[in-house]
């Protein structure tokens, strides 16, 4: 029978459906936990999602990180459903922006090290700050060719 199933495969026409996975990803979640009993309900809340990875949670950070073929939004809202405030990770590392004191960029509540990712930390096109004028001036791929001689 085992001939017959690898000849019949051939002829036989068979749809094949395209299922959309969605891609692996990780997803950073702030969400306020104080206590064991709440890190294990946000924990079990999540785990049981199809797709879900990992899960970690740091809750001195209050931060719970998901991998995982899933889609950000329904973690999100899983999260809610247990009854705390959450909200997608609005930190970024200090080191990655350029003025991490503008308004509404710093954040006394936030982790050491890291600050809130908004626009304005970010110099804009139009602005010439002094470390985009050196920076410009230098080439790291041809060394030789400093354009202040």
């Amino acid at each position: 029978m085992g001939a017959f199933d690898y000849i019949s495969s051939f002829c036989s026409v068979t749809s094949t459906k395209t299922s959309k996975r969605k891609p692996m990803q990780t997803v950073e979640i702030k969400v306020k936990m104080d206590c064991d009993g709440c890190e294990r309900r946000v924990r079990n809340s999540v785990i049981n999602m199809r797709g879900v990875n990992t899960v970690d949670i740091n809750r001195k950070q209050s931060r719970l990180t998901v991998t995982g073929n899933v889609d950000p939004n329904r973690v999100l809202k899983r999260v809610k459903n247990t009854g705390k405030r959450a909200e997608f990770w609005p930190y970024i590392p200090q080191h990655v922006v350029y003025y991490p004191y503008a308004s509404g960029a710093y954040d006394k509540r936030a982790p050491a090290g890291l600050v809130r990712n908004v626009a304005q930390a970010y110099p804009t096109a139009s602005s010439n700050a002094p470390e985009e004028k050196f920076a410009s001036l230098f080439s790291d791929d041809n060394v030789h060719a400093c354009s202040i001689m």
